[in-house]
């Protein structure tokens, strides 16, 4: 907390240190049981955090086609059975 205080402190337009801030409020919301109001917002501090801690630049270039998975077997079963449910 004291960190952040300073890293607020030393730039209040840091959007990072905002979004941290956010997300240990909520975070706490949810450890306690209360809903939160946006979880879409809450949801979108997150995929910006974990962009940055992989170093992944959001400059408008188009993403990579992600390849869909190949289910094994056993969670094949697995859905053949849910759709009989």
């Amino acid at each position: 907390i004291k960190e952040l205080v300073k890293k607020s402190d030393a730039d209040k337009g840091d959007k990072t240190v905002k979004d941290l801030i956010w997300l240990l409020f909520d975070t706490a919301l949810l450890v306690s049981g209360f809903p939160l109001d946006e979880p879409n917002t809450f949801a979108g501090r997150l995929h910006r955090m974990i962009k940055l801690g992989l170093s992944i630049d959001d400059d408008g270039e188009e993403e990579e086609a992600i390849p869909a998975l190949e289910e094994s077997g056993e969670s094949a079963e697995a859905s053949k059975m849910e759709e009989v449910d």
